[in-house]
């Protein structure tokens, strides 16, 4: 999927991996609150514009099952950070899954009579 993003426009990779970049402006109490519509500039609403094609072209490419993990996200990132861990697992899944895969190729040894073939 990666390379089917990346080959059809680059820039949806960025906002894919990255998300898009916060729309947010300083209220008067000095809080970030994201913009509202009225508010956006028209670079605004670009990048806004990517995240909705970068959606489009994640949610395109998946199953009724896939679908219903990801519909209630709201950007192209949380949707694919969602499958990478339900796919994949965290990252300390991860990593208890290749200490384990590791420790049974230390033990891996040949039996008594065995040979390569």
């Amino acid at each position: 999927m990666r390379d089917h993003i990346i080959r059809e426009h680059y820039e949806l990779w960025d906002i894919v991996t990255d998300g898009p970049l916060a729309t947010i402006k300083i209220n008067v109490e000095g809080e970030e609150v994201p913009k509202t519509r009225a508010n956006c500039t028209a670079d605004d609403l670009r990048k806004w514009q990517k995240n909705a094609k970068a959606k489009k072209w994640l949610v395109c490419e998946l199953g009724s099952d896939e679908y219903s993990r990801i519909q209630s996200c709201t950007t192209a990132k949380k949707i694919w950070d969602t499958l990478q861990v339900a796919h994949e697992g965290t990252p300390q899944l991860k990593r208890s899954r290749g200490t384990l895969l590791y420790s049974q190729y230390e033990k891996f040894t040949m039996k008594e009579g065995e040979t390569i073939q």
